[in-house]
């Protein structure tokens, strides 16, 4: 029964070990996505975390690597690494709890920090071209327009530089930048109606959508530190 025991524990552990390799493997792909993609949206935070993406590709490779040597020391039963291992979840254990509960304190302020800094990059949209860029990316990537809606639109330096048209027969038509237009082309100058527009989905609750982040990974690590343990 003892024997028993010990294979399902040791099973467990490499199940275990197995799918913290693959949550280090992710990490590390969403660091390289991060870094890639989302270095333009950063740029339209009025809160600059430059280094977000470096943590996420540093905390991938070493989460990476000790899920690896855990899935060794199972495979090839070396308690030695197991231990190491199990130090190394204890510790990731601690990073994750003081950076989760420093996202669960500062979410307000990081998610008040990016719309105002899309409320910002729409108002002085000819002024800055490099958060112009990003914000059309943006737009055409979630596919909608404005922080708060295609509105914020009317109030920004670009509206005051192009006619905004009155109401025609099939619908109110303004002029908009490109990017808030379905169609790629042909939209800019011109009056358009808005069935042609990203009017109904709003730029900052389409990004904090996209990027909330669930506590999860962190009851994982407390299980498989007390099994290494």
């Amino acid at each position: 029964k003892t024997q028993g025991l010990m294979h399902l524990l040791r099973l467990g552990l490499l199940a275990f070990s197995c799918l913290f390799w693959a949550a280090g493997l992710a990490l590390f792909t969403l660091g390289v996505w991060a870094q890639i993609s989302l270095a333009d949206y950063m740029l339209l935070s009025a809160n600059r975390y430059p280094n977000a993406p470096i943590i996420l590709l540093s905390t991938g490779a070493a989460v990476t690597t000790w899920g690896f040597l855990g899935c060794l020391g199972v495979a090839a039963n070396l308690p030695s690494v197991l231990r190491a291992y199990g130090f190394f979840q204890l510790a990731a254990l601690i990073a994750g709890l003081a950076g989760g509960l420093s996202g669960l304190f500062y979410r307000e302020d990081i998610a008040g920090g990016f719309r105002s800094g899309l409320l910002r990059a729409v108002a002085g949209y000819t002024e800055d071209e490099g958060r112009a860029d990003a914000l059309d990316s943006l737009q055409r990537a979630l596919e909608c327009c404005g922080a708060d809606g295609w509105r914020d639109w009317l109030a920004s330096d670009w509206a005051s530089q192009h006619m905004i048209f009155l109401p025609v027969e099939n619908g109110t038509s303004v002029s908009l930048p490109d990017s808030c237009c379905v169609k790629r082309k042909g939209c800019r100058n011109r009056p358009f109606l808005m069935d042609d527009i990203r009017i109904i989905l709003m730029c900052f609750n389409q990004v904090r959508k996209r990027f909330s982040v669930g506590p999860t990974i962190t009851w994982s690590e407390v299980s498989g530190a007390v099994l290494h343990c």
